[in-house]
């Protein structure tokens, strides 16, 4: 069965946070001074488990035939034997494409092991290619090589790769061509990405968003390139390719050019909440469900009602929200991944 919400869109990825801790401190997610010695983090029995993961799975699986999962967090190479929750769900019938967001510091130690459980493909965040800037912006000092040591083990490990890069106004606008460049030279797919607005903490204003338009005019001056089809129905990256070459580039831009009318996602935070909108400020509570020993019907029964309920489309109501001063709290970005 597929599902439809009131606006028609299907339901087609599930996107699983396996917890809300992380090794690095973003500003544009995790900033140090709200995400400090004391924050307090969720305790493992708040967690999900790796039973209660694939037993939802299952169900998305079974009743809603989604094929595709993506493993996400705050960082989700910090919990615990996560190779053994990609082996649980690669062996669930129906799951074709398993996917994973990460920062890459941990992937030299857990690529090939990761591989060998299921991982298909990695999505790794790297915002800029100069160590001291690098640093400033993960908030850790880590340095641009032990991404890049990561990229170099998935590599390795025969994981698909895409690199993630967050450019914020005044902050990394100037590290665009670097980064096309190198990567264009690596072969690995870039995805730019707008400045958003997830969450609480991270200070977001519309002047600190550098627009996708902006993005194309700087590569644009030092490598030509031209438009290209998405890969398929709710892809979120707009999708390019260098002119005389097949290496290509993307760019999501949910704040200039939103995508919610082709939005096919739904997310499953680290504390068991469905939620149906990556800017929800509500979700809705699984685990407990799971816990009071409901049947697999029930489950599927409350998520069907969820999602044709579905009508968010807050990338697309941004702007007026902004103007009536209705802005509204929403989950943080280390609680239910990207």
């Amino acid at each position: 069965m597929i599902l439809q919400d009131k606006r028609n869109r299907p339901l087609r990825d599930l996107r699983i946070s396996v917890t809300d801790k992380c090794n690095f401190r973003c500003t544009y997610c995790m900033p140090a001074e709200i995400f400090g010695p004391d924050y307090p983090f969720l305790k493992k029995e708040q967690l999900l488990s790796f039973e209660e993961i694939e037993r939802l799975v299952k169900i998305f699986s079974n009743a809603f035939e989604i094929k595709k999962i993506r493993l996400t967090g705050g960082e989700p190479l910090m919990r615990n034997s996560l190779p053994e929750l990609v082996r649980k769900i690669a062996n669930i019938d129906g799951i074709d494409d398993i996917a994973m967001t990460t920062n890459g510091v941990l992937l030299p130690k857990y690529a090939r092991e990761l591989k060998h459980a299921g991982l298909k493909r990695v999505s790794i965040s790297l915002d800029s290619l100069d160590d001291e800037l690098f640093g400033k912006i993960n908030g850790r000092g880590v340095k641009v090589r032990d991404v890049l040591n990561g990229i170099d083990a998935a590599s390795e490990a025969g994981l698909k790769i895409k690199i993630n890069m967050v450019v914020k106004k005044g902050v990394n606008e100037h590290e665009i061509v670097p980064m096309a460049k190198y990567f264009k030279e690596k072969g690995h797919i870039l995805r730019f990405i707008e400045f958003m607005d997830v969450g609480n903490t991270n200070e977001w204003n519309m002047e600190s968003v550098y627009a996708k338009k902006e993005i194309l005019a700087d590569i644009e001056k030092e490598l030509p390139f031209e438009p290209i089809s998405p890969n398929y129905y709710g892809e979120v990256a707009s999708r390019f390719k260098y002119t005389n070459s097949i290496q290509e580039f993307g760019i999501i831009s949910s704040v200039t050019e939103a995508f919610c009318s082709s939005c096919n996602r739904a997310r499953l935070s680290a504390e068991g909440k469905l939620y149906t909108c990556l800017f929800s400020g509500h979700g809705h509570d699984l685990r407990t469900l799971i816990r009071a020993q409901s049947d697999d019907a029930q489950i599927e029964e409350i998520i069907t009602n969820i999602w044709n309920k579905r009508s968010d489309q807050y990338s697309e109501d941004r702007d007026q929200l902004r103007k009536n001063n209705k802005d509204r709290k929403k989950v943080e970005m280390s609680h239910i991944g990207g």
